[in-house]
């Protein structure tokens, strides 16, 4: 009736648009409640929705060293975050939060107005905080132009139900919980922790300022990659809480003159502290959630927001991965030194061409089809290309091949300190660089372990009864039986004149007394002894044994080792402490795995320790005490293997056992020589400059100030004997140093 009164046609058809356009739009509206764009939350849904948490992983001394998840994200309290930070989100992202109920009409009204009529793209987009959480919880699957008004009409209906669920400050906290700072890092603790290495309930206002900031555009506002838009966007934040009453003006004078600093640290599994004990921590997680799965409960390591806390000790960690920068830095140099042009990555062609053969890049163009030919061509075309080396990284034009012969040539390193008592481990070094090699050689790789073997055999022949102060010549002595074998040592002729004790030849590691000692135990006791100390790795049935032919993990010989400090007992070297849920409350406790019957008698035990206490006061490790002028309480044991391919040095104090290797990933590489190669210069040094460090803080003086128990005197009068007898004149009249005296090894079926 009312439009029949109306002469103007088209006055007519407008107000009918405008009914027409009113109706469509209050019924898409309602549409899109009702759920017939997709469905939205139920007030149960948001009631009881859950964080995916990043799971944290803690040293023993409660540091936290890394983290694993699928969004870095660390949810913390309401109570745990500061003023200083809910005023300035509120300040410069809704200043009128705690009056709207979810939706601020003024500001979307203000928005309409600047980008519909005066076409301001900069306006924004009005959403309040409530709705930025609701988008934050259930974030936009389709991001078409066309999808907008959809998902913006979604989140406002979202935003009312969440008001009315939760408060104000609930609304807050789960906001900050949620929201994306960039770089795959979710929540104002992680991105406080990334950018400040700081709890958010430390920040400081200017800090706080700046993550606050970066909300409007995590990358644009980045303080580590613009800190000039990230000053300029947190004076502007400091600015809005001064308009807005939160802040006194000469405070906001005073904070906006000082500069950003930052405090980066990126929880990559690449980078940080222990790489390479993160990974092991890993897998052993993986396996503990897989068996729990199993009994029904569902952890997962990227999202439960577990908490790991290990045995690693974080000063002794940093210590030790120091000392290693700083000795294998040196060593690489020599070592590349030594070879001048006659390198084998240089040189070697077979041995160049087997190992391209080898790589994954060469596989992968053989897989496609290409022949050999066109193979090599790709693998020579020089491009721009990243390699590292112990200056850093370096891009330069170099070939695939190039990159290959450049990283064959790097030394590598294992290196593990373990508690002799429990098997707890303290330091645990994998390799020299875990982003370039991922391969790790504590847990990882069975190299063989050279002189480091011979104390078991000394220990399974005193077992035997064979007494400390039985002399064996030090003659080469070649074996009829053995197709010839005749094991040598690295001193002179005279030494086929010299007969010594076992301490003597134990602590100068003399090759040929090592194998007449394993002849005389027999090796099948040689073999018993060892997997009574927990040597599970089959070993070879061979004399070779004694000189340390035998491939075994150096966390084996650790825990070997530890027997030695912990009354006979073997360890099982472990790396986790306990696991608790995200609220902190105790999953599970692992408890230390020791062997329950001793490997060895105290007696035995005691000559052992004394024996290799001769190894590092006048031994082969006497450069503890010369060149590194160690005075600490220790016992241990250097190790070469054949060609210089496998440096080793094993240091026991009476609260540490530290196990160090050094060598090549490629075995067709060693040494160029002895001198450079052997425990003593080549692993030795790592222990030494770690145990240096160690000595200038008391907080650890319970390691480094512990002292051996005094030997039983009967243990003293056993060792107390002349450490070398010469043969007599007339012995020596008869003897022909030059000639090997040839005789059958009858040590192989000795009787137990």
């Amino acid at each position: 009736m009312i439009l029949k009164g109306i002469k103007n046609r088209f006055l007519r058809i407008g107000i009918l648009s405008v009914v027409g356009l009113f109706i469509f739009s209050v019924v898409f509206i309602m549409s899109v409640n009702w759920g017939l764009w997709g469905k939205l939350p139920s007030k149960e849904d948001l009631s009881d929705f859950q964080y995916q948490r990043a799971s944290e992983v803690y040293t023993a001394d409660s540091m936290l060293i890394g983290k694993y998840y699928l969004f870095d994200r660390q949810p913390i309290d309401f109570d745990d975050i500061p003023e200083n930070v809910l005023n300035a989100l509120v300040a410069i992202e809704d200043e009128r939060f705690h009056e709207h109920s979810g939706i601020d009409y003024q500001s979307l009204g203000r928005v309409a107005l600047k980008t519909i009529l005066m076409q301001d793209q900069s306006a924004g987009g009005g959403s309040t905080l409530t709705q930025q959480l609701a988008k934050n919880l259930y974030p936009r699957r389709d991001r078409k132009q066309t999808n907008i008004v959809v998902d913006k009409l979604k989140e406002m209906f979202i935003a009312k139900r969440i008001e009315k669920i939760y408060s104000k400050q609930e609304i807050l906290g789960h906001y900050l919980n949620t929201v994306s700072f960039g770089d795959n890092t979710f929540g104002i603790e992680s991105a406080s922790l990334k950018f400040f290495n700081k709890k958010t309930q430390d920040l400081k206002l200017e800090e706080a300022a700046v993550l606050v900031g970066m909300l409007k555009a995590t990358y644009g506002y980045n303080p580590r990659v613009f800190p000039e838009r990230s000053l300029d966007r947190r004076n502007l934040v400091l600015a809005s809480m001064h308009k807005n009453e939160m802040l006194p003006e000469n405070q906001k004078d005073s904070l906006i003159n000082l500069p950003l600093t930052l405090n980066y640290r990126e929880y990559d599994n690449n980078d940080g502290l222990a790489p390479y004990f993160r990974e092991e921590v890993r897998k052993k997680l993986l396996k503990w959630t897989k068996e729990q799965r199993e009994e029904g409960n569902e952890y997962n390591i990227y999202t439960s927001g577990l908490k790991i806390y290990t045995t690693l000790d974080y000063n002794m960690q940093f210590w030790a991965e120091k000392a290693m920068r700083d000795h294998m830095k040196s060593l690489q140099e020599r070592f590349e030194k030594s070879y001048g042009k006659s390198a084998p990555w240089a040189t070697n062609k077979k041995l160049i061409d087997k190992l391209i053969k080898q790589s994954s890049i060469y596989k992968k163009l053989s897989a496609s089809g290409l022949d050999e030919k066109q193979i090599m061509d790709s693998l020579n075309q020089k491009k721009k290309m990243i390699l590292v080396d112990w200056e850093g990284k370096k891009t330069i034009q170099a070939s695939s091949i190039d990159s290959l012969k450049h990283y064959m040539k790097f030394l590598n390193t294992g290196s593990l300190a373990i508690e002799p008592k429990t098997g707890a481990v303290k330091t645990w070094i994998g390799g020299v660089d875990f982003e370039h090699f991922k391969y790790d050689h504590v847990a990882q790789s069975k190299r063989q372990v050279g002189s480091t073997f011979k104390p078991l055999v000394y220990t399974a022949a005193l077992e035997t009864g064979i007494e400390p102060c039985t002399y064996f010549s030090a003659e080469e002595v070649e074996y009829e039986n053995l197709k010839g074998w005749s094991p040598g040592n690295s001193g002179e002729k005279d030494e086929a004149y010299l007969n010594y004790s076992m301490e003597q030849a134990l602590s100068n590691s003399v090759n040929t007394v090592a194998v007449k000692v394993m002849e005389k135990t027999g090796i099948n006791n040689v073999i018993a002894m060892a997997k009574n100390m927990g040597i599970f790795t089959k070993l070879p049935e061979e004399p070779s044994l004694a000189l340390g032919t035998g491939e075994i993990y150096l966390n084996e010989l650790a825990g070997a080792y530890a027997s030695y400090m912990n009354n006979g007992r073997a360890v099982l070297p472990y790396l986790i402490n306990s696991i608790s849920d995200q609220k902190d409350s105790l999953l599970v406790k692992f408890e230390p795995k020791r062997a329950v019957e001793t490997a060895f008698s105290e007696q035995t035990r005691q000559i052992m320790v004394e024996m290799m206490k001769s190894t590092i006061d006048k031994g082969t490790a006497s450069r503890i005490r010369g060149t590194y002028k160690l005075n600490n309480a220790i016992a241990g044991k250097t190790g070469t293997t054949q060609n210089n391919k496998d440096a080793w040095f094993v240091a026991l104090t009476p609260e540490l056992v530290h196990v160090t290797w050094v060598g090549l990933d490629n075995h067709e590489i060693g040494f160029r020589s002895t001198s450079l190669g052997q425990g003593a210069s080549a692993a030795l040094p790592i222990f030494a400059k770690f145990m240096q460090e160690m000595n200038k803080h008391p907080s650890y003086n319970y390691i480094t100030k512990a002292q051996f128990k005094k030997p039983d005197p009967l243990v003293l009068e056993m060792l107390d004997c002349e450490p070398v007898k010469r043969d007599g004149f007339f012995k020596r009249l008869f003897k022909n140093p030059d000639k090997k005296r040839k005789k059958q090894f009858k040590g192989r079926n000795s009787a137990p």
